[in-house]
C-alpha cells in the first residue's frame, strides 16, 4: 500500500522523499494552490462573506485554480429554479424558486408515484393476460410485443380474423405487422384488491418487460402531480458551484429561447417554457461565476454588471428571426459570486463601472510569480509534483531525483523570467506540462517511477517553439526569412507586417 505521511504544511526535507506517493495531498482545495498565500486568504474570506474577486497575474500562476478551490468552500445550493407554463400568456412563462427541502419532498412523492415493478408471473393471471404478457391458452409468459405464444404457437389473445374479405390475405399481413408493433392487450388495467376490511383501487401498467404496480396511494399522488402546472427545471438543485464562462457568447452568458419551426403551436410545437435555456449567470446562482481574460468579453461586461447589481436577469429570445424572439422570462435569479481574472496589461480594458463594482463589493489581488527558495516552499513544490501526477492519473509517481530536477528548473525559471535570485517560480502550468511529458516517457520506457533523466529529456522536448526556432536558425527573423519564399511574402500581407515589426526592433531575437 502506498505510504502517505509527508505534509507540506508542516514542512519536510526533500531528502525524506522516496517517491511522491509519500506526500500528503491536502483535503482542503485552497491548500493545493501553491505559493499564493494572500490570494488564498482573500478567497477564503470571499467564499465565507460572498464577496467578488479580481485576480491579476500572468498565465499559469493559479488564477483559475484559486477560483475553483474557492467554489468548493461554498455550501451546496439551497434553491432550484424552474420556469413554469403561463396558460394566460404562454410567451411570458413565470419563474418558480423551490427550496431544497421541497425538492426532496417532491422526489419522495414521485418515488411513491413510480409504484413497484413486478414480474408478469407475480401479478394476477387475468391482469397479465389483459396486458399481453400471458398466453390465454397455456399460461406461458413472454413479452407483450409477441402476438403469438412462444410455446404453443397460438395467438396469445383472440382477435377477429377477416374471413369474408377477398383481400384477407393482404390485410392479415398488415394486421399482424401492426399488432406486433403496438403489442397485445391493454396498456393499463385497473382493478381492486382487498386490504384488511376494505377494498382499494389499484392499477397495473406496462413497463417494458416488467409490470408497474400502483396502489391507491400512488394513484392519488399521481393525480395530485398531474394537477400541477407544467414546468421545466431551469437550474437544478444538484449542480456544481463553479461555472466557467470564459469565451462565452451573449447567448451562453445570458440565456436564450430555442427556435421552434412550429412557433410553439399547442398541437405540434414545443411549449414556450420548455424552450427556455439558462445562461451562465443563472447556472452560477448561489455559486461562483468565473471569467478568465475579462477584457475579451468587451461590451458584455455591462450585462454581467447588471446581473451582479440586480441579482436577477431576464431570459429572452436573442435571435430576431427565431420563433423564440417574443418569449421572455423575467426575474430569473442569478445571485452569484463573480471571480474574474486577467493579465496586468489588460486591466485598462476592464470597464470602469464593472471594476468599481468588483472593488466596491469584493477584493482585488495581484498574484505572485515567485516564492522564496526555502525548505517550506520546496516541500510545497514537491506537493505540486504529487498533485499533478495524481490529477493526470496516467503516469507513475516521481522519485526524489525527479523532484529535485523540478526544483532546479523552478529556480532557473525564476532567475531567467522574473530576475529573482534564491527564488522558485510560480508559473506552474508550464512545469505541470514538463511533469506530464516526463511521465509519458516513463510509461513508454516501462519505468516504475519518473526519474531525473525523464525530467531532463522532457525539458528538452517541452521547449517553446520560439526557443526551438532560435536554436535552429539563430533568431526568429532568420527563421522567417529562411522558411518563407519571396512569393509568399508578396502574397501574404501578414508576413510583410511581421517583417516590418521585426525590422523595427530585432534586439529581442
Amino acid at each position: 500500500m502506498a505510504r502517505r505521511f509527508l505534509d507540506a504544511s508542516k514542512g519536510f526535507g526533500i531528502d525524506e522523499i522516496e517517491t511522491t506517493d509519500d506526500i500528503v495531498i491536502p483535503s482542503d482545495p485552497l491548500k493545493r494552490v501553491i505559493g499564493q498565500d494572500e490570494a488564498i486568504e482573500v478567497a477564503r474570506i470571499a467564499a465565507m462573506q460572498r464577496r467578488h474577486l479580481l485576480l491579476v497575474g500572468p498565465p499559469g500562476v493559479g488564477k483559475s485554480m484559486t477560483a475553483q478551490a474557492m467554489s468548493l468552500h461554498l455550501p451546496p445550493p439551497t434553491e432550484e429554479i424552474r420556469v413554469v407554463h403561463n396558460p394566460a400568456n404562454p410567451e411570458r412563462p413565470s419563474v418558480e424558486v423551490v427550496k431544497r427541502e421541497d425538492v426532496i419532498r417532491e422526489r419522495m412523492e414521485a418515488q411513491v408515484c413510480d409504484g413497484v415493478l413486478m414480474h408478469p408471473k407475480d401479478v394476477p393471471a387475468n391482469v397479465a393476460t389483459k396486458l399481453g404478457y400471458r398466453c390465454a391458452h397455456c399460461g406461458t409468459i413472454s413479452s407483450f410485443r409477441e402476438r403469438v405464444c412462444i410455446r404453443c404457437g397460438k395467438p396469445k389473445a383472440a382477435f377477429p380474423e377477416p374471413t369474408s374479405n377477398p383481400f384477407s390475405d393482404i390485410l392479415s399481413g398488415i394486421f399482424e405487422v401492426t399488432i406486433n408493433q403496438i403489442g397485445l392487450g391493454e396498456n393499463r388495467v385497473t382493478t381492486t384488491r382487498r386490504v384488511g376490511d376494505r377494498e382499494e383501487v389499484v392499477a397495473y401498467e406496462r413497463a417494458d418487460d416488467m409490470i408497474l404496480f400502483l396502489d391507491e396511494k400512488a394513484l392519488e399522488k399521481r393525480r395530485e402531480m398531474q394537477k400541477r402546472k407544467p414546468h421545466k427545471v431551469l437550474v437544478p438543485i444538484d449542480r456544481k458551484t463553479f461555472v466557467l464562462a470564459t469565451g462565452a457568447s451573449e447567448t451562453e452568458l445570458l440565456g436564450d429561447v430555442r427556435h421552434d419551426p412550429y412557433g410553439g403551436h399547442p398541437q405540434v410545437g414545443t411549449p414556450h417554457y420548455e424552450r427556455v435555456i439558462p445562461g451562465a449567470v443563472h447556472e452560477a446562482h448561489q455559486g461562483v461565476l468565473f471569467i478568465d481574460e475579462i477584457p475579451h468579453l468587451g461590451p458584455l461586461q455591462r450585462y454581467i454588471l447588471t446581473a451582479m447589481q440586480e441579482r436577477k436577469y431576464p431570459i429572452t429570445g436573442r435571435n430576431p428571426q427565431s420563433a423564440g424572439a417574443s418569449v421572455r422570462v423575467d426575474n430569473v435569479p442569478c445571485d452569484f459570486i463573480f471571480v474574474g481574472a486577467c493579465n496586468i496589461q489588460d486591466i485598462v480594458h476592464i470597464l470602469s463601472p464593472f471594476r468599481s463594482r468588483i472593488s466596491g463589493a469584493g477584493y482585488e489581488v495581484l498574484l505572485e510569480t515567485t516564492m522564496p527558495d526555502d525548505d517550506i516552499n520546496r516541500a510545497k513544490l514537491a506537493q505540486f509534483v504529487a498533485q499533478e501526477i495524481q490529477m493526470d492519473a496516467r503516469i507513475p509517481p516521481a522519485d526524489r531525483s525527479a523532484v529535485l530536477a523540478i526544483i532546479d528548473e523552478a529556480r532557473r525559471r525564476a532567475r531567467l523570467i522574473d530576475g529573482k535570485q534564491n527564488a522558485l517560480t510560480l508559473r506552474l502550468r508550464d512545469l505541470g506540462g514538463v511533469i506530464r511529458a516526463a511521465g509519458d516517457l516513463a510509461v513508454i520506457q516501462q519505468s516504475k517511477y519518473i526519474s531525473e533523466a525523464h525530467i531532463k529529456l522532457a525539458l528538452k522536448r517541452a521547449r517553446p517553439i520560439e526557443e526551438q526556432i532560435k536554436t535552429r536558425y539563430g533568431s526568429l527573423y532568420t527563421g522567417i526569412t529562411k522558411d518563407v519564399t519571396p512569393a509568399q511574402k508578396e502574397s501574404m500581407q501578414y508576413y510583410n507586417v511581421d517583417e516590418h515589426l521585426l525590422d523595427r526592433d530585432r534586439s529581442y531575437l
